[in-house]
Parts: structure tokens; C-alpha cells; sequence
């Protein structure tokens, strides 16, 4: 990728993190490349650590699609989204100048909630109840009433984000290659008052979800994007669509999400 040579690292300052990115950095500036300070001028965009701090470095960096991400572990084994091992330094650089490599797109979605703006997501939304008491909520597929849901929450996952958070709510797991996002129930109560799906449904690229919050003196859920809550106190209507940007990721050849999926789970 003679083209892509201004690199970003997003690392967490730590001591153990700070002693391992040295070589990595006098490889890069080896092989030709340019290290950057501001992410916005950078074409590849690397996160040093685990499947935690890649997602932080898409958030952080906004997302972007007209770079390349990529992840980069510093305990040797290989995540969902890492491809690569820090102790690997020169081999991963030597597969980049020789395009050893291909680009990966994960669809992303799109929350909109009512009166404070929109958020992407690359792994899953997820809606809780933050006290000890049930939440009620509307779900409308397009304008369609689906079922009122009551329960501890909901989780709308991207492919991606469905071996996360959504595959502990027994979800099922999603090729990345099918545009879609999928709705999963957290502890659902079916009764002669309340009836829903009791599994999880996957939505086509073209659909719209919508979640209204039935106020029922629990007006304070908690709204997770990623790995990271969202600090809104009340949302009555929330609406979520999947995106029409994907995010362009590094991996290795031979190294496939089903292969990833195979090795962590099984």
C-alpha cells in the first residue's frame, strides 16, 4: 500500500503499553513510514492493545472511512478485531509493503436519539434499565407496531458486534458480508400482559428500528455504545439504521471471521 504511509497509534499511556511501542515505532519510521500526531492526518489509523481499545480508537477518531483501521494486540493472542501481535513488528510491516494484506468492511449502524443527536455504533446499542425494576419498551420495525418488550433491556448488534454482548444473550452469531443488524431481548417477560418474540431477529440494510421508552416511573435507562454509556438521563424515542458507511479494516489473508470465530469460541 505504497500510498498509505501517515500512521496514528492510539495506545493507552500506560508503562506496560509505553515499553512495548518503541520497536514498533523505530520499525515503522524504518520501512518508510510517517508516525502522526493528529489522527486527521493519517491514512492508516492503529490501535496498540486489545479488542477494547481498537473500538476506542474508531470512536475516538470518528469513525472514519477514508482510512484504514487496524489492531494491533500487545498480549499475543489474536481478537475479533486484531489481526496482529506487537511482537510481530517487522513481519506485520513487511505484509503491508507487500500487500500481503486485504481490507475488511464492517457495517456500522446509526442511533438517533430524540433530541441529543446521532451515534455510531461498530459493535452493538445497547438499552438497560438502571434500576431494579423492568423497562417497557415500543418496538417498531419501519412504521409496523412489532410488540411492546418489557425486561431488562434490549441489544441491536451490528455482525460484528454479534459474537460480543448480543451471543451472551444467546443471539446468533452474523456474517460480517450480510449488511444487517440484529435485535436481541435481555431477560424478556412473556405473560398474559406482555408477549414478545423471545429470540433474537435480524433486520435487511434497508429497515428502520425504533425503540419508544414507556414511561413507567423508569425514565432513566442506561444507553451503552460499544464499550462506552451514553451520558443522556431521558430518551423517549431512539432510532437506529444501519449505516451507509462501512469501516475499512486490516487483515491478514489467511486469517478470515469465521477463522477468528473458530478460535475463540471453539
Amino acid at each position: 500500500m505504497p500510498e498509505r504511509k501517515n500512521v496514528f497509534y492510539y495506545y493507552k499511556q500506560e508503562p506496560e503499553i509505553l515499553a512495548k511501542v518503541t520497536p514498533l515505532f523505530e520499525a515503522t519510521k524504518r520501512y518508510g513510514f510517517t508516525i502522526v500526531n493528529d489522527h486527521k492526518q493519517a491514512n492508516i489509523i492503529a490501535s496498540i492493545g486489545e479488542d477494547g481499545t481498537f473500538l476506542q480508537a474508531v470512536r475516538k477518531t470518528g469513525f472514519r472511512d477514508d482510512c484504514l483501521y487496524m489492531g494491533i494486540s500487545t498480549n499475543n493472542s489474536l481478537n475479533m478485531y486484531c489481526d496482529f501481535r506487537i511482537e510481530e513488528t517487522s513481519n506485520m510491516i513487511n505484509a503491508m509493503l507487500n500487500e500481503q494484506l486485504e481490507v475488511r468492511r464492517y457495517p456500522l449502524i446509526e442511533v438517533y436519539v430524540e433530541g441529543q443527536g446521532t451515534f455510531t455504533c461498530l459493535n452493538e446499542f445497547s438499552i438497560r434499565s438502571s434500576i431494579i425494576k423492568t423497562l417497557v419498551i415500543d418496538v417498531f420495525v419501519d412504521q409496523l407496531h412489532f410488540e411492546t418488550f418489557r425486561g431488562d433491556g434490549l441489544v441491536v448488534a451490528t455482525p460484528t458486534g454479534s459474537t460480543a454482548y448480543n451471543k451472551s444473550v444467546n443471539g446468533a452469531i452474523v456474517d460480517p458480508l450480510l449488511s444487517c443488524m440484529q435485535v436481541s431481548e435481555v431477560a424478556s417477560v412473556n405473560n398474559n400482559n406482555y408477549r414478545t418474540l423471545g429470540s433474537s431477529f435480524i433486520l435487511g440494510a434497508e429497515r428502520n428500528l425504533t425503540l419508544k421508552v414507556v414511561s413507567e416511573d423508569n425514565d432513566y435507562p442506561i444507553m451503552g455504545l460499544d464499550n462506552e454509556a451514553l451520558s443522556i438521563k431521558h430518551a423517549n424515542k431512539i432510532t437506529i439504521q444501519l449505516s451507509n458507511k462501512k469501516l475499512k479494516t486490516l487483515k491478514l489473508k489467511n486469517n478470515s471471521f469465521w477463522e477468528k470465530v473458530k478460535r475463540t469460541f471453539l
